[in-house]
């Protein structure tokens, strides 16, 4: 399986279309449409291909090879050329001099505002253009300006001027979208012109693994290469969505295409076309999912879960604040924090400067804290060191655990190349068949939190471990930090001399 996005491949309306009327869920259920044909002719004139060209660098190796039709991606004659040229390309050192190409390719989009000419793409189907152009449905094609694109969500938006009038669409409320619900797309793929097909809203809020955004509308309306930047209709005329990416093992639709949401879109947009760029709230944490063991040691009740902190970097709003690692975050600014990956978009969803309640879990019991945001820097800050430890002692099993970790000392600083500034207890031995070697610890990972309390020594671990098990608890939870930064790591307390092997 493999994710392709849909071309070399956003969000308000000022001019939006005549709403359709509208019908209840029982009506709909009662008759399916007969036709698409009047909404799609209707929807039709506002979307558009988009094409781009940019300089490419000869091929190294052949840079006097005749240079191939400029073809869509995915087009049936592209293999048939390619094959062509590559028989007849002189051999190298011969031929004209060496020169660049200008490469093609060809997306979709949609516009939003008809006064002001805004387009509305994919930033993938846009990037790295040296020329945009702006390809209505009666074929006039018109140069584009970028206004601004935000990566982050892979969002583009353009402008495009022109005397006659253009038709324009709205977008819709994506949140009001239901699996089951029918839906359209238009866009332009492998170069044909517009084209519509028609499927359903086949879930909600899917993590594709592209970004920390990721809440995609997934529907088997079919999507190919080209449709990228294409909008995906409700049966109101509603843009609901933006379709970006398709999971297919051939690079053609499977029925698995994925739109990004409106709501979030929307917001994107309005931004880009106000300031040309995005801001987002941050609050300086890293994060980690809260699983069942993390869940019992930290004794959260029935059916939370949240997002763990992990890290709350020091001059970060959260700590500023009094977050701390270890704390849940269970809900920002009203909103639950359903599982981890909800969190930075809940949070990039808050102005920058606004302060908000956050209702963390800390030490068994609920708290409130205000923070007030900062704006997500480019690069994620990290956290600044801790003090030194005490002077140290040498290798300790952690009965039970699997483990043996010894005080940091300049030998094993060296061995396992830690950090000059890092601090905490180092695993030295990890016995296999333990839970430590279950959890995936490492010799060379450094245990610097046991149950939320900071520890310099291979004593002061045993003491947590064992003050833990005086309270009868079950599951001890360890920050454990290496190169790939921090996380907590829930073990299972085996009564003492209970260890395998």
């Amino acid at each position: 399986m493999r994710i392709v996005h849909l071309a070399l491949a956003g969000a308000m309306a000022l001019a939006p279309l005549a709403p359709l009327p509208l019908i209840s869920p029982a009506q709909a259920q009662q008759r399916a449409p007969e036709s698409f044909a009047p909404l799609a002719r209707e929807l039709l004139p506002a979307v558009v291909n988009i094409s781009t060209t940019k300089n490419v660098a000869p091929r190294a190796g052949r840079p006097n090879a005749p240079d191939m039709p400029q073809l869509p991606p995915g087009s049936p004659f592209e293999e048939f050329f390619r094959d062509f040229f590559n028989r007849n390309r002189p051999p190298q050192g011969e031929g004209p001099q060496q020169r660049q190409r200008r490469a093609q390719s060809l997306g979709s989009g949609f516009i939003i505002d008809a006064q002001e000419g805004i387009v509305v793409t994919n930033n993938h189907v846009i990037d790295g253009a040296d020329e945009i152009n702006v390809i209505l449905q009666d074929k006039t094609s018109i140069r584009a300006e970028l206004v601004g694109t935000d990566p982050r969500t892979d969002i583009a938006v353009l402008r495009i001027k022109h005397d006659k009038p253009l038709a324009a669409v709205a977008f819709g409320n994506s949140d009001q979208s239901e699996v089951g619900d029918w839906v359209i797309a238009i866009g332009n793929p492998f170069g044909f012109g517009g084209t519509v097909t028609a499927g359903i809203v086949s879930a909600r809020g899917r993590d594709i693994g592209q970004g920390l955004y990721d809440d995609f509308i997934q529907t088997d309306a079919s999507i190919n290469q080209g449709n990228s930047g294409g909008p995906l209709f409700n049966m109101r005329g509603q843009v609901i969505g933006i379709n970006t990416a398709i999971v297919s093992p051939s690079g053609v639709s499977a029925g698995l295409g994925f739109s990004i949401p409106s709501n979030m879109a929307s917001r994107v947009v309005a931004q880009l076309r106000d300031a040309g760029r995005v801001r987002r709230g941050w609050i300086g944490v890293n994060i980690q999912g809260v699983t069942d063991d993390i869940a019992e040691a930290l004794r959260l009740p029935a059916g939370t879960r949240g997002a763990l902190v992990a890290n709350a970097q020091t001059d970060g709003p959260a700590a500023q604040a009094g977050i701390r690692s270890g704390d849940v975050i269970i809900r920002f600014n009203g909103v639950a924090v359903p599982e981890m990956r909800a969190l930075p978009r809940i949070v990039a969803d808050n102005n920058v400067g606004s302060s908000v309640p956050v209702v963390i879990w800390r030490d068994g019991k609920e708290e409130t804290v205000t923070v007030t945001l900062g704006e997500l820097p480019t690069e994620q800050r990290q956290a600044s060191a801790p003090a030194a430890p005490p002077p140290g002692q040498g290798p300790v099993e952690l009965t039970g655990l699997g483990l043996r970790v010894a005080t940091i000392t300049d030998e094993l600083r060296q061995r396992f190349n830690l950090r000059p500034e890092q601090r905490g207890v180092v695993i030295v031995e990890v016995i296999p068949g333990t839970p430590a070697a279950e959890r995936e610890l490492r010799p060379g990972d450094v245990i610097v939190e046991v149950q939320q309390t900071r520890v310099a020594t291979p004593a002061e671990v045993q003491e947590q471990i064992e003050r833990l098990r005086r309270q009868n608890r079950n599951v001890g939870l360890f920050a454990v930090e290496n190169a790939g930064g921090q996380r907590f790591v829930p073990l299972r307390l085996n009564a003492r001399g209970n260890a395998p092997g």
